[in-house]
């Protein structure tokens, strides 16, 4: 019996994602949950367990290709046995490289309103939407393509799409602006050859991404004044490609304000001191700051729950559950695995399960549903000493809250100076759904529960 090998979606408004290596090869024999190949995608590189025991039959798409949610990337016989013979042909060779698409001569396009709405994502959607064509007919294509299809000002129903079952990838509509459908386009840059300085970097060439998300800039910077003096080129990793993309989605979907409270955490920290040798030895787990911030936004998001929402075109979508994403730094990147249920969960609960899902981010091993349905975010960039900063909003969510570094400074209490641990906090929203009044008030219930604190730890 043959069992299809899907490629997962490691979390809302991703579609698709990048095969960096094959753990198995055909004919290798595998049991059930064993690591079977690696992706990666904006949100989460990550170690695929296969779905069945058996022998790895076939290997559809090689290493480095890109292809949408829910393609079949091989299959395992689940009948097969270890001696069972290995496909004819190798990995990379499995699946030919895409062909560029049949692109039909777009039409001049018509002139952008002065005051064109911005195109709204979807959010937590299954599978990528599709848009309409002529006559009513369907056009499959993600959110980033019609993104771009808008920016370029490209006709999606003059595409023919390589995708699966006909759908538009985001290389066909490289490939169309490649081709002169993009009226004015920012230029698009990707690596050079690595090897030696280049005296005039040549162009990108047309659809050469091979699956690999190219940045675009957004101001025409000349090449010639990227490449001077001393240097090397590092190509970004897939993962730093996707990140890029989906933070400036974000900055292009959501109309971002900033607000900047002070907290003083000397209760907190105090306690903290007291109790952490005590929480260590009888818990076997560290005691960190954080579970008392996941607390405190647990608190904020009880009080003023539009914080707690995501934005669905004109509609607003409150939340019941409160999952709280937590940003954890890699050496390759970054991944917001998510505390689910995070507002039945004691400071114990939280810290355990916070060091499991980071341990399990850094070695690969986060499962796609530990990524997915965070409802609001906390980063914390004060643990490597930064007094504060302006976090981008993960969609699809309309907040996130940044932490700056605890540290000793004298303040005004009762009218004396007194030195005091302080930490400055950085709520960054969407003002799309979220006014100024309604993130102060929830800012001043997050500092009022830390600097009040009473809730027990051991």
């Amino acid at each position: 019996m043959a069992v299809d090998i899907v490629m997962p979606q490691m979390g809302e408004s991703i579609f698709e994602g990048t095969i960096t290596k094959w753990l198995k090869k055909p004919g290798d024999k595998v049991e059930r949950d064993e690591p079977l190949f690696e992706i990666s995608t904006d949100k989460v590189d990550a170690e695929i367990p296969s779905p069945s025991a058996g022998v790895l039959k076939e290997i559809k798409v090689g290493e480095g290709q890109t292809v949408p949610i829910q393609t079949v990337v091989g299959t395992i016989d689940a009948a097969g046995s270890a001696a069972a013979a290995p496909a004819p042909a190798p990995a990379k060779a499995e699946m030919p490289a895409p062909a560029k698409a049949p692109v039909a001569a777009p039409p001049a396009p018509a002139p952008r309103p002065a005051a064109a709405a911005p195109q709204v994502h979807a959010p937590a959607v299954v599978a990528p939407a599709a848009a309409s064509g002529p006559a009513g007919e369907r056009i499959h294509s993600s959110p980033l393509v019609r993104r771009m299809a808008k920016e370029h000002g490209i006709d999606l129903s003059t595409l023919a799409g390589t995708g699966a079952g006909g759908r538009i990838s985001k290389q066909d509509i490289e490939a169309a602006i490649a081709a002169g459908g993009a009226p004015a386009a920012a230029p698009v840059y990707s690596a050079p050859a690595p090897a030696s300085r280049p005296s005039a970097p040549p162009p990108p060439p047309a659809g050469a991404s091979g699956g690999q998300a190219h940045v675009t800039l957004e101001t025409a910077v000349p090449r010639e004044r990227l490449y001077f003096g001393n240097y090397e080129v590092q190509p970004m990793s897939v993962m730093r490609q996707k990140i890029a993309e989906h933070m400036v989605m974000s900055k292009h979907v959501s109309a971002h304000v900033y607000s900047v409270d002070e907290i003083d955490m000397t209760k907190v920290a105090t306690l903290r001191a007291k109790s952490k040798d005590e929480f260590e030895k009888r818990y076997e787990t560290k005691l960190t700051f954080m579970p008392f911030f996941v607390k405190a936004v647990v608190a904020g998001l009880r009080a003023f729950p539009t914080l707690n929402s995501s934005l669905d075109g004109t509609n607003v979508v409150i939340h019941k559950e409160i999952n709280i994403g937590i940003a954890v730094a890699l050496d390759w990147g970054l991944i917001v695995p998510v505390v689910k249920n995070a507002d039945e969960k004691n400071i114990l609960g939280i810290q355990r399960t916070m060091n499991d899902l980071a341990e399990r981010a850094r070695t690969k091993k986060l499962r796609p549903e530990e990524v997915q349905e965070g409802t609001f975010s906390i980063t914390n960039p004060g643990v490597f000493g930064g007094l504060f900063g302006l976090p981008v909003i993960s969609q699809p969510n309309v907040g996130i809250l940044g932490l700056g570094a605890i540290e000793k400074r004298p303040v005004v209490v009762d009218d004396a100076i007194a030195i005091r641990s302080m930490c400055y906090v950085t709520l960054s929203y969407d003002h799309r759904v979220v006014d100024g009044a309604v993130a102060h008030q929830f800012l001043h219930k997050v500092k009022e529960t830390l600097e009040n604190w009473s809730e027990p730890i051991l």
